[in-house]
């Protein structure tokens, strides 16, 4: 009675120490799911995080880019307003050194017409006469002055009328020479290099 008192405590021992290894096994393997499922959600979640990382970092790429082209298009248009600046300040510095006798050629031009009025004056006094001829080295200098920087008398008479250049006052038909010549200068026309000083004041034919 002992003897079978004593196997069965052995086998319920066993049988505990069974249920408790497979309570250990069903534990561990529990445990090593759980650590998959964890390992699992952590690659999820860093590959989550990582994705939106790279997101943010497109987003940021692309936002420096725009502020890389609008920068680039400002430094553009800020260089082309410069150079336009320079060459206009440029083309107006030109034109005050070509054009600086403008306003002087213009209070001497009255001069010459009175020395030409007066030098057509016929005369027979011979002092008068050395008088005017001082006038005419008078005269001839001013004119020689005024060339050099570029003031020349327009060349009208016998050429077709052109009003950028010449201004009708009269009109007279002539024998022999066809409508729209100017046919008689009233008063002499100048140029300033390319600039029309003062236009020629003529009469042309019907």
């Amino acid at each position: 009675m002992q003897e079978e008192k004593e196997v069965v405590n052995e086998e319920a021992k066993a049988a505990e120490q069974s249920e408790e290894a497979k309570t250990e096994q069903d534990a561990a393997k529990a445990e090593k799911k759980d650590a998959k499922e964890a390992e699992k959600e952590d690659k999820k979640s860093a590959k989550f995080g990582k994705k939106k990382k790279i997101e943010e970092l497109e987003e940021e790429i692309v936002k420096l880019k725009e502020e890389a082209a609008a920068n680039k298009n400002a430094y553009f248009k800020a260089y082309a307003d410069t150079e336009n600046l320079k060459k206009r300040l440029q083309s107006e510095s030109d034109n005050v050194r070509k054009y600086r006798i403008q306003s002087f050629a213009m209070e001497i031009l009255p001069v010459l017409d009175n020395l030409e009025r007066a030098l057509d004056v016929k005369v027979d006094d011979q002092n008068v006469k050395n008088y005017a001829k001082g006038f005419e080295m008078i005269y001839q200098q001013l004119v020689h002055i005024l060339n050099q920087e570029g003031v020349k008398e327009i060349e009208a008479l016998d050429k077709p009328f052109d009003p950028n250049f010449h201004q009708a006052l009269m009109q007279e038909a002539k024998d022999g020479v066809e409508s729209g010549m100017v046919i008689e200068v009233l008063q002499k026309g100048y140029m300033l290099k390319d600039r029309v000083l003062r236009a020629t004041l003529v009469k042309v034919s019907e």
